[in-house]
């Protein structure tokens, strides 16, 4: 059996019609709104002026009252204006700018899409908005914030107007899992392209490991006025927009009634709120889930009036960003942690909050469930069933007899063989150095003693660790799929290789090379990240949309993690480590391949098992109990064991994106749906991954592009082609 459709059973968003307003202190403050808006406002100022106060340096506040004040001698003390005129001051003023910029971004957005997941970091505003800035930095040596503006303009206006399209919000409105599927789909391409061009460059890279934490630090006068009227502009025409988006809220068709037209404002909300994330990112870097904190507080606070909601939620931007800055420079003081690092903590959980809810339901179904928002099951189309008959044989042997699954098993063996000529292929192709005649004889031990070195001993045994790692990715990736039943849920959604690359990674701190012998700590660090976005989610029993958007929050927080530890290593070592941390074969030998190989030894007859039990919950939950099958054991069978085989992938080949997501979808199109293709995802699994390190090192002459890398690059469009594909269908 196939994975179902991602979006098979979602039905079309339909205006609902206005409820009543919530009583007062429920949806909405019981304070009236200038009294809301007043305190709020006291509070940015107090946070402000704390904000001048603290820094990670040792100046003492009184200092700082002296120079503020105008003391006799403060301003003369040079070290004293550095600190607070020349950092601090600047510092301020952009929280207060950026957090307002960001909070209003993100209350325009799940105004425009009724939809309150969506944030620019969740919905690849950001992302474009970086592979812009990154393109400006390695091309064109841009290096002011400044000068990253018209980059990250251009990067975050078409990231915005495509996951819009995307989503297909432009019509009647979009489920919250499709805009954050559509929005890590171009997270995914955006991502896979700045690995690509950092990777090429040391010194782009050195910009970009500090600029991608997100930080304060650094930012000037002259830098802050560039952007302040990007800005002023992207808020001026939200303005604007507030009536319409409020007739929005009743529905399109409500709108269309009320003299609106709902097309024409989503384009105005997506052009203001691109140019107040672009040009918040460019001063300050990427900081996700700030207009997810902001939107929510906003609705809180000020219920269901639109204009009110964005005021307050420009105000709780500014609040947050200034609190977060102040942590981020004294929860490990002398040094600075990231802003982005404290935001993913603040907002994670609270995506993590409101996706347990119900009421995020209210604004359309989850993709692909087969399950509406109160639990009862969605009917499916008649004309759409869910799978095809059973194509099974029986061949007899007396008195036994065996089912052989025709179509999987003639495409089992046509995938084998298939496996064998590209495998073969990549061994002989596989070298800039050698001709495909040389690598032949090279491979039976024939021809010079180098080259029979060079393919034995470092070609051969690389090409065969990539396989198994992308067989051990791909059936992880199959298992997760079926479980929740959707094609997106990969462990690279679910947090899974995140854990395992953090855990690696904190293996080694204190270490002074870039070697990974702890390969043993992925499988621990992301069954550990596993079994957290399990409990968080509910349990084995939880709805597939819980898993994977708890594990897109835990991703987040993870990622911001890695990328600070990234941060405070030398510049070689963590190229090095950035490098593996994308994904990378180089150096791989044959005691990967042993430990490969016992994994899979142990871990694949497991999920065959696991597969077979999930197999049957196409019957629904209640025959498989009748069955004799616990649905809770099966679930938890299949994710540990998913879990560990990505976790042993990432410990040998670094986390490699994109082979969990794509072998199954293409294994269950050549298989077809009887069966769970767990073989067949293997072994296109183990091909994509060889195929991709072999053209990364031969389309290079003079360096080599780690696996990961070209991988991504083709991950996003591949996982956008499934959108669109499910969409039309």
């Amino acid at each position: 059996m196939s994975t179902p459709s991602a979006v098979s059973a979602e039905p079309r968003a339909t205006p609902r019609s206005p409820s009543p307003a919530p009583r007062r202190g429920r949806a909405g403050s019981a304070l009236p709104l200038p009294a809301l808006l007043a305190g709020l406002a006291a509070l940015v100022a107090v946070l402000a002026v704390t904000s001048l106060f603290v820094g990670a340096g040792d100046t003492r506040p009184g200092r700082v009252l002296d120079f503020l004040l105008d003391r006799p001698g403060a301003r003369a003390d040079e070290q004293l204006h550095t600190v607070v005129a020349t950092l601090r001051v600047p510092r301020t003023l952009a929280g207060v700018a950026l957090g307002m910029a960001l909070g209003l971004a993100g209350a325009l957005l799940q105004a425009a899409t009724r939809n309150p997941l969506a944030e620019t970091g969740l919905l690849g505003v950001n992302g474009g908005a970086a592979l812009g800035v990154v393109v400006g930095i390695s091309y064109f040596g841009i290096g002011s914030g400044f000068g990253y503006v018209p980059w990250a303009l251009g990067g975050a206006m078409i990231a915005s107007l495509l996951v819009l399209l995307l989503a297909g919000a432009g019509r009647a409105g979009a489920s919250p899992l499709r805009l954050v599927l559509a929005g890590a789909a171009l997270t995914f391409t955006f991502t896979g392209l700045i690995n690509f061009i950092v990777l090429g460059s040391g010194r782009t890279y050195d910009d970009y490991r500090f600029w991608v934490l997100g930080s304060l630090a650094g930012v000037t006068s002259n830098n802050l006025l560039g952007v302040l009227p990007v800005l002023a502009v992207g808020a001026l025409m939200a303005l604007p927009a507030v009536r319409p988006l409020s007739a929005l809220a009743l529905g399109d068709d409500a709108a269309r009634a009320l003299g609106h037209r709902p097309p024409v404002t989503r384009v105005l909300v997506a052009v203001a709120v691109t140019l107040l994330a672009a040009g918040s990112v460019a001063l300050a870097g990427p900081l996700t889930f700030l207009g997810l904190v902001a939107g929510y507080a906003a609705r809180r606070l000020a219920g269901p009036r639109t204009g009110a909601q964005l005021a307050i939620a420009a105000l709780v931007g500014a609040a947050v960003l200034l609190t977060a800055d102040v942590l981020a420079r004294v929860v490990i003081k002398p040094f600075e942690t990231s802003v982005a690092l404290v935001l993913a903590l603040i907002g994670g959980p609270l995506l993590i909050l409101m996706v347990r809810s119900r009421n995020v339901l209210l604004l359309g179904t989850p993709a692909g469930l087969g399950e509406s928002g109160s639990g009862r099951r969605v009917k499916a189309r008649p004309d759409r069933p869910r799978t095809a008959p059973d194509d099974s044989r029986a061949l007899r042997f007396g008195g036994l007899s065996v089912l052989v699954p025709v179509r999987g098993l003639a495409a089992l063996l046509g995938l084998a063989a298939l496996a064998v000529v590209v495998l073969g292929g990549c061994v002989v192709l596989g070298s800039s150095v050698l001709t495909p005649a040389q690598s032949l004889n090279a491979l039976f031990g024939h021809g010079t003693r180098a080259a029979v070195l060079m393919v034995q001993e470092f070609s051969l045994p690389r090409i065969v660790a990539g396989a198994l790692v992308g067989a051990a990715l791909a059936v992880a990736g199959c298992l997760t799929q079926t479980m929740a039943r959707n094609r997106l849920a990969t462990p690279d959604f679910l947090g899974v290789n995140e854990g395992a690359t953090l855990a690696i990674l904190l293996t080694l701190i204190g270490s002074s090379t870039a070697t990974f012998g702890q390969w043993w700590s992925g499988p621990l660090g992301g069954l550990l990240a596993a079994v957290a976005i399990l409990v968080v989610a509910g349990g084995a029993g939880a709805q597939g949309y819980r898993v994977l958007v708890v594990g897109i929050a835990t991703a987040a927080i993870l990622r911001s993690l890695v990328e600070l530890i990234l941060a405070k290593k030398d510049l070689n070592m963590a190229m090095a480590v950035y490098t593996w941390s994308v994904g990378s074969l180089n150096g791989r030998g044959y005691s990967s391949i042993v430990a490969l190989g016992i994994g899979l030894a142990v871990l694949l007859p497991a999920a065959l098992l696991a597969g077979r039990r999930l197999r049957l919950l196409r019957f629904g939950e209640d025959v498989v109990a009748v069955l004799g099958t616990d649905v809770r054991r099966a679930r938890l069978l299949a994710l540990v064991t998913a879990t560990a085989l990505a976790g042993l992938a990432v410990g040998v080949g670094g986390p490699i994106g994109f082979i969990a997501l794509t072998a199954p979808v293409v294994a269950s199109w050549i298989t077809g749906p009887a069966r769970v293709p767990l073989l067949a995802s293997a072994l296109i699994g183990g091909m994509v991954v060889a195929l991709a390190d072999t053209v990364g090192r031969v389309v290079m002459a003079d360096s080599e592009i780690p696996v990961g890398a070209i991988a991504g690059m083709v991950a996003g469009p591949f996982l956008l082609y499934v959108l669109l594909r499910e969409q039309r269908a």
